[in-house]
């Protein structure tokens, strides 16, 4: 048994970039740059998501979880959190006039 949940999410979920740039690298003492490092990518790729200018991709994902040990799933869905609120906002309009089916 399933409750559905039709609530829409008032605030937007905390994007992993928030989630790095509060919690993550503060408590391991990395600056931006020896986080770069340490994934193997561009400084200019890990400042865009600490600035949550840029998503996170699966890619990421698992480079983060080799990191900091945890899973490629928990920051994968952090990202699809923020990446749905994002899209039902933008067309939530758009989808209003939809009926659900009734099924049985």
């Amino acid at each position: 048994m399933s409750i559905p949940n039709t609530t829409p999410r008032e605030i937007r979920p905390t994007h992993p970039g928030e989630m790095l740039r509060e919690d993550f690298v503060p408590d391991c003492g990395l600056a931006a740059s020896a986080l770069a490092e340490a994934l193997g990518v561009s400084r200019q790729t890990v400042n865009e998501l600490l600035r949550e200018r840029r998503a996170l991709s699966p890619r990421m994902a698992l480079r983060l979880s080799r990191l900091f040990g945890n899973s490629a799933e928990f920051w994968l869905k952090a990202q699809r959190a923020v990446d749905l609120w994002a899209a039902r906002e933008a067309i939530q309009d758009q989808v209003a006039w939809i009926k659900p089916l009734k099924v049985g």
